[in-house]
């Protein structure tokens, strides 16, 4: 995998080879191409909220962001399984905002990693093309979610290496309707939206990397 990380927050306490392995183990575990790209943008509140206004017509920050590359599902037999194969491409960017992620962090009782990294492993879904809009595919993306990071956590153990500790919390795997309540306390994150652009007259600002709005 080819996974680029732009920090552009200057928050304390990210850890960018975590993002790196995390969001590389997702991809795997999908059995997406080998050499498939994607990009993870670290970005402060006015950042995503100017973002999440322009591409979702939101108010506000949020935790993250996830723009897929118009039309474009690589997989060897990962991704949806409703979605074509295809060979190595861009997958599309990851916007997290870790100031935001923060506080919902500590709303729901685990360190601001963990946190980082569930947001990753539901932004990579959104690439691959999974979505929250109904019950039921609310239901398939975050058990598929929670599946993915509890098995990144055993691989980790596997090899080793430490991030950070797994979280017991009940807030630690969460449903839908989990966030959802989270949302009610931390106004804004709560089920991390999809970038489905609003192209609006006069502006011809895209989201990060190569995205452009459809």
């Amino acid at each position: 995998m080819s996974i680029e990380v732009f920090n552009e927050a200057g928050y304390p306490g990210v850890n960018e080879e975590m993002l790196l392995d995390v969001a590389s183990f997702a991809l795997q575990a999908m059995d997406i191409h080998s050499m498939a790209e994607a990009s993870i943008f670290l970005v402060d509140e006015a950042t995503i909220a100017d973002l999440h206004v322009r591409w979702l017509d939101l108010e506000g920050p949020t935790d993250v962001m996830s723009f897929p590359m118009d039309g474009v599902v690589p997989s060897a037999g990962g991704g949806r399984p409703d979605a074509d194969a295809a060979g190595p491409a861009m997958l599309g960017d990851i916007v997290l905002c870790p100031s935001f992620a923060k506080r919902q962090a500590d709303v729901a009782g685990h360190g601001l990693g963990h946190e980082l990294a569930l947001l990753t492993v539901h932004g990579v879904l959104h690439l691959l093309g999974y979505d929250h809009v109904t019950a039921d595919q609310e239901r398939e993306m975050f058990a598929l979610q929670n599946e993915i990071l509890a098995d990144w956590y055993d691989d980790l153990a596997a090899r080793g290496v430490e991030f950070q500790p797994k979280p017991t919390g009940p807030a630690a795997f969460p449903t839908a309707a989990d966030r959802e309540k989270l949302d009610k306390l931390v106004p804004g994150g709560g089920i991390p939206p999809l970038g489905e652009p609003v192209e609006k007259p006069g502006d011809d600002a895209g989201a990060p990397g190569k995205t452009e709005p459809r």
